[in-house]
């Protein structure tokens, strides 16, 4: 049984005109100024077309199929219509959506290429792991790659002839990249023999495109020790000379492709490099700034593909609760000339509903809030206000990320338990949501490190300056929805969140200075808590913008329910993170190592 997708524009329209007022904000925004809202439409309704007729019914086939891989070239085989779906995709135009215009894209903002790749991971995940990796490396070549790289490199990769790559990850470390191994030798012609081994590299051989550009770190011979020393490199599948033509057969090859849990049509594979020719990329030993480029670009759109398979998880768990019935509600029948009622009229399967709605609507509008501050920080002019945006969207990104990933384990689970026993059998569908799902806290950086990032380095080295931007936005909303009558139910507690948000964030900070283990055991209950109170914010700004809207009286009354559950039902679990971050870290490090067996 094949589940549905139908793409939710009304909600993203929602998000984008009505409560994020872009068609205002791109107005200010140089390379926007044209946009208006019949072409930003127009983008969204052939998005939906193409995930929907295109994606979606390939999404079943790529985790039956998976990948398969041959031992003796290295090749790995896509599933069956993806490599189609693929050329689609590229004669659409789609994969130099938002890519500058001065390499071959469309120069559309962040903004709009959001939406869009929401409803293509809601459509097959697996397949849009591929163009995922591929935006990460053109935003490192743009930013940080010579001239003569970006027309070499950057603009085969923003037409959709090649697709890029992402190697960090080594056998011996996962995020400890201090630790890794491969090595760099300069060569006489400028060039660098790249030798290491890299491991889950995401679309590192597929039959996509004839050729691959890996963005490889690695370790010139007199680099210093840890992350200091740590360079990144362009290393093509074919070689590539700086005519920008594709050569011989470089010395890369995957040796291996991993088999998972989930995301099965994605090709996740073990990288061999033995003295492959790559390029340095910006100046020796920086590489770790281009890979943030790189990861922090990855890391919003990781927080995108939760959101994804949450909204296709949660549309068929409505469908199959408005259709199987079971049992009559407790205060009696509500279809009595059927021989049962349907799931939804049950109490606990509306809490799962209303979850998985609340989350993921907050989620969206989260994540679309953040999508406009990256394209403030990449286009406007204003140095102050460029510098505002990039510091909120350094605040936001780890809690959109691991916020909006954690909630999609929870709905995807939620989403199979409204099937109750129907849900764990494969033919249903539900299931491979729940799998595809589980990676998604992992990729690009576990929860666990989102956490130290928060509180760490967002919170602690940098002075909370982001906290202190986001609570001033949160403040002025509260204080100019004081007396509005569609908000004033949300505004009161809003309000003392946001002070205790504060409060709390200062007394972590006291005890760290005494003991930095304070931040390790705090870290992900402030995740948490400070994730769940961005969502309240998201919530009552959506309430406040439905209001004012011109959406019929039914979508502004769903939009207040739904706010009221998740400020009445998901808003509580505040008090437990709240609990657990001020406990003392004691508890956490008492235990001595050899006393867990």
């Amino acid at each position: 049984m094949t589940t549905h997708y139908t793409a939710p524009l009304a909600d993203i329209r929602f998000c984008l005109y009505d409560l994020l007022d872009v068609e205002k904000q791109f107005a200010k925004l140089p390379g926007c100024e044209s946009l208006n809202r019949e072409l930003i439409d127009a983008v969204l309704d052939e998005a939906a077309r193409f995930s929907q007729t295109v994606l979606a019914p390939l999404n079943e086939v790529g985790d039956r199929e998976g990948c398969t891989f041959d031992k003796q070239t290295g090749a790995v085989q896509t599933p069956q219509g993806f490599k189609r779906a693929y050329d689609q995709y590229v004669e659409g135009g789609w994969a130099g959506l938002t890519a500058p215009e001065a390499f071959g894209g469309q120069g559309l903002p962040e903004t709009i290429g959001a939406p869009v790749k929401e409803m293509i991971d809601s459509a097959n995940l697996a397949w849009g792991t591929y163009p995922l990796l591929s935006h990460g490396a053109t935003e490192a070549l743009r930013v940080h790659g010579e001239d003569w790289q970006k027309q070499a490199f950057l603009k085969p990769i923003v037409s959709g002839a090649w697709t890029g790559t992402m190697c960090l990850t080594e056998p011996h470390c996962g995020s400890d990249l201090g630790l890794l191994k491969t090595r760099a030798e300069p060569n006489e012609d400028g060039s660098f023999a790249i030798s290491g081994t890299k491991i889950f590299i995401t679309a590192g051989e597929h039959d996509f495109t004839g050729n691959i550009v890996h963005l490889v770190l690695a370790r010139l011979p007199d680099a210093p020790k840890g992350v200091k020393g740590i360079s990144l490199f362009i290393v093509p599948k074919l070689k590539v000379g700086k005519d920008g033509k594709a050569g011989e057969p470089n010395a890369v090859r995957c040796g291996a492709i991993e088999h998972k849990m989930g995301l099965k049509g994605s090709a996740t594979c073990v990288m061999n490099f033995d003295g492959a020719q790559g390029w340095l990329i910006d100046e020796a030993n920086k590489g770790l700034n281009a890979m943030f480029t790189m990861m922090n670009t990855a890391r919003l759109a990781v927080g995108l593909q939760g959101l994804a398979l949450s909204e296709r998880a949660y549309q068929n768990a409505l469908s199959y609760a408005r259709e199987r019935l079971q049992m009559r509600a407790l205060s009696g029948a509500k279809f009595p000339d059927k021989p049962a009622d349907p799931l939804i009229v049950h109490g606990d399967i509306r809490r799962m509903l209303l979850t998985q709605k609340s989350l993921i609507e907050g989620g969206r509008a989260l994540g679309l809030y953040a999508a406009t501050l990256v394209d403030i920080q990449h286009r406007l002019t204003d140095a102050s206000e460029v510098k505002r945006a990039e510091i909120l969207v350094s605040f936001l990104t780890p809690i959109v990320k691991a916020m909006l990933t954690e909630n999609a384990n929870e709905c995807t689970s939620l989403a199979l338990q409204v099937y109750g026993g129907h849900g764990y059998i494969a033919e249903q569908g539900m299931e491979q949501y729940a799998r595809d799902a589980r990676i998604t806290t992992i990729y690009e950086g576990t929860t666990g490190i989102q956490a130290l990032d928060l509180l760490g380095r967002k919170i602690m080295q940098q002075q909370g300056e982001g906290l202190r931007l986001f609570l001033e936005h949160l403040a002025a909303f509260c204080a100019q929805q004081a007396s509005d009558a569609a908000t004033k139910e949300f505004i009161p507690k809003l309000s003392a969140l946001a002070r205790e948000w504060g409060e709390v964030t200062q007394g972590l900070g006291k005890r760290a200075i005494s003991n930095p283990d304070e931040i390790g055991a705090a870290a992900f209950d402030y995740l948490m808590y400070s994730g769940y109170v961005a969502l309240a914010y998201a919530w009552a700004r959506s309430v406040a913008a439905a209001e004012i809207s011109s959406h019929p009286e039914d979508f502004k009354q769903a939009k207040r329910l739904t706010a009221r559950f998740y400020f009445d039902r998901i808003l509580p679990r505040t008090r437990t993170h709240l609990a657990a971050m001020q406990a003392e870290g004691d508890s956490v490090f008492a235990m001595p190592d050899a006393l867990f067996g």
